[in-house]
């Protein structure tokens, strides 16, 4: 085929290799693969035509145009320290880390430039006049609580540029080295008052069982003396009905029996001992040992 056959061909079907090429065109420009994690906001003649999700879409070629590819997905602000002033008027430095992710393009690319620069900024503010309503100590043992306030004070302020808080944390609560000195001093001072106050309550504690134990001694000599005493009166009664009844035969007896007693007793004592008794008193002895042996 010779060269002006070859331009003849091409100049007869040129219409339809536009045609062709056009169709192309029109195919890549109004189909839109939108991925998982992106949303694509188009334009129609400079202005919000609509927001197109993840996957396949169509548009007006030529007319609409995806101006943002817009990520879901969830961001992190860079780590941010903030100083601020306690209601108790100590200063600290807080740092701090944000999640945010983008629910609502059409309002995050109209309304807001610099997201991450905006929500760092509304962050330091809300942080620095929340611990301004807070002493130190509640900044240090509430911080949980902080948070969850400091988190739904920014989902408020970010609301409008189509941004959802996902979570804000308080990384660390920094002091500087005068205030770390005085704090520790507090904390030395306290814990020497707790000390105190254990040994003390320990004492208390020992004097008051010693007196309950010096009161149940009492109890319970005073409750000897009492059995004591009531055996006693018990025999003395015993001793006094014997001799109502049997006369002085009962009560010969038991003179005879509280003198052998006496005479054992004396002889049991330890060592070597020598015992003078008179003469009489052997008579006495004998009519004792006579009676305890049932003998007249």
């Amino acid at each position: 085929m010779t060269e002006d056959q070859i331009v003849g061909l091409l100049t007869s079907n040129i219409i339809y290799l536009l045609a062709a090429v056009l169709i192309v065109i029109v195919i890549f420009k109004g189909v839109k693969i939108v991925p998982q994690s992106e949303k694509f906001v188009v334009e129609r003649f400079g202005r919000l035509h609509s927001v197109l999700g993840p996957g396949i879409n169509f548009i007006v070629p030529f007319l609409d145009v995806a101006r943002h590819q817009i990520s879901i997905l969830e961001r992190q602000l860079p780590n941010a320290t903030q100083d601020a002033i306690t209601k108790d008027n100590v200063l600290v430095q807080i740092d701090t880390s944000v999640f945010y992710r983008i629910l609502e393009p059409e309002k995050t690319v109209y309304r807001i430039r610099d997201v991450d620069g905006a929500i760092a900024t509304t962050v330091a503010g809300i942080v620095r006049a929340e611990i301004g309503k807070m002493d130190l100590d509640e900044v240090q043992s509430n911080r949980s609580q902080l948070i969850a306030r400091i988190q739904e004070s920014v989902e408020t302020a970010v609301d409008d540029w189509g941004i959802e808080v996902t979570r804000a944390e308080i990384l660390d609560v920094n002091l500087d080295q005068a205030t770390r000195d005085a704090m520790l001093q507090q904390l030395n001072a306290e814990r020497a008052r707790r000390a105190q106050v254990t040994e003390a309550e320990g004492q208390k504690r020992a004097v008051e069982l010693q007196a309950d134990a010096e009161l149940y001694a009492a109890e319970q000599s005073a409750k000897a003396r009492r059995i004591q005493a009531d055996a006693e009166a018990y025999a003395t009664g015993v001793v006094a009905k014997a001799i109502q009844d049997n006369g002085m035969e009962a009560a010969q007896y038991q003179v005879a029996l509280k003198q052998v007693e006496a005479l054992n007793a004396l002889g049991n004592g330890s060592g070597s001992q020598t015992i003078v008794v008179p003469a009489n008193a052997l008579e006495a002895f004998g009519d004792a040992f006579k009676m305890l042996k049932g003998g007249k």
